[in-house]
């Protein structure tokens, strides 16, 4: 408490020429919330004189209303910082809310998972928000943590230089789907930037970050040449692969049976999740390819980054064959495809929602395995890409081949 009074005295000395408005704010939060206080204190908004009503307007003035708080959007942030507001919002961080709203069985899910950010929501919170989307929001009494920017820069220091650690990501970026930072901390370069925060090895020391490669330059658009699912158009030349690709798209609902676009492309396109054209994925793989020349030839860049385009090739192969499985098991009548579904595929965009065990093991070859199979090969981390992914999609796709030879079986009894 004596640091906090001492930051707060300090902030008062320094900053007593700001408006009485913030001066009554900070009188009075220094006491129902004085670390919040405090951090305002610390940061660079409050040096530069940048105060409350400004993110959170003038409207709430006591105790008495409080419901009058404006919660802050990337659009209060775009005043001050028009550049970094406008690529994130060309950014797929910035259609994280879409993307959790447009999956098939959202709705399914307890609100306070979604909506209330117990859950999906906790970090999809970070997507950009409609008018409709904070009224409705606010109705449900979800009013607060809302904001997309400080998902980063942690309200209400707003600090840059935490932005910049890799632990700004690993709040999100790890777990069932997205274990990027299981796979980037214990890969050599997580490692070895580990080692450089906690001063085993010199500051100097070339050790790249999630943002060194995510975010080149500051860039807060936060692309990847592949997109979250690891499909794209225009489709591969090689056939086998181009036919594997296509199982794929028709099990996520966005080609139909004859192979044509479905109107589930339109949400692929909202939440862009997908690369839909070939410019803008070479368009990323060349910002990749310069980040790595940094440390590594270009020779040796181009291979690398080629032999995880190979791991997608691989695990789709895999990855097809299991859909076509139980593709089959709902043709011949010997599994229930349930009435929601549009086509004669498996819906794999249903999660864990998925009616059956066989359709269970189905969804998390693919969003579990699969994604560790590419995504650790991309990481530089072996462990990850053989035994998290690759060899648990060969064992997925085991056990999918029993199950569906003992239901043919029993069938023919």
């Amino acid at each position: 408490m004596r640091t906090l009074s001492v930051a707060l005295a300090t902030g008062f000395l320094v900053f007593g020429a700001l408006m009485a408005q913030d001066e009554s704010c900070v009188d009075c939060h220094s006491k129902i919330t004085p670390n919040i206080v405090a951090d305002w204190i610390l940061s660079k908004h409050s040096q530069n004189a940048i105060g409350c009503e400004l993110c959170h307007g003038d409207e709430h003035t006591s105790a008495e209303d409080i419901s009058e708080v404006s919660i802050p959007s990337p659009d209060t942030c775009v005043t001050c910082h028009p550049d970094q507001v406008e690529q994130f919002k060309k950014g797929k961080h910035a259609y994280a809310w879409a993307a959790m709203k447009a999956m098939p069985t959202a709705h399914r899910q307890p609100s306070n998972m979604m909506e209330g950010m117990k859950g999906c929501g906790g970090c999809h919170k970070l997507g950009v928000k409609t008018e409709d989307d904070f009224k409705e929001l606010k109705e449900i009494g979800q009013k607060f943590g809302v904001a997309s920017c400080d998902a980063c820069h942690t309200r209400h220091l707003f600090s840059l230089e935490e932005a910049r650690q890799p632990q700004a990501c690993q709040t999100c970026h790890m777990g069932f789907d997205h274990a990027q930072w299981e796979m980037y901390s214990s890969s050599k370069h997580g490692v070895r930037y580990l080692l450089k925060q906690n001063g085993t090895l010199p500051k100097g020391v070339a050790a790249p970050t999630c943002q060194t490669c995510h975010m080149q330059e500051g860039n807060h658009e936060v692309r990847t040449a592949w997109g979250f699912l690891a499909v794209r158009l225009p489709l591969p030349e090689d056939e086998q692969w181009k036919a594997d690709q296509i199982t794929i798209l028709q099990a996520l609902g966005v080609l139909d049976l004859e192979g044509n676009p479905t109107g589930r492309l339109d949400v692929i396109k909202i939440a862009d999740v997908a690369r839909l054209r070939q410019d803008t994925w070479q368009a990323e793989r060349d910002k990749m390819l310069k980040t790595c020349h940094e440390c590594h030839s270009m020779s040796f860049a181009i291979r690398e980054l080629g032999k995880g385009d190979e791991m997608i090739r691989s695990a789709d192969h895999l990855m097809a064959e299991a859909i076509r499985i139980v593709a089959a098991l709902y043709q011949d009548g010997l599994l229930r495809k349930p009435e929601s579904y549009s086509s004669p595929f498996p819906d794999l965009l249903t999660f864990h929602d998925a009616p059956t065990v066989l359709e269970q093991t189905l969804f998390e070859m693919f969003l579990k395995h699969r994604m560790r199979t590419f995504q650790g090969t991309f990481h530089a981390n072996p462990d990850y890409a053989l035994w998290y992914g690759w060899s648990e999609m060969q064992r997925d796709l085991t056990e999918i081949k029993e199950r569906a030879q003992q239901m043919r079986a029993e069938a023919a009894k």
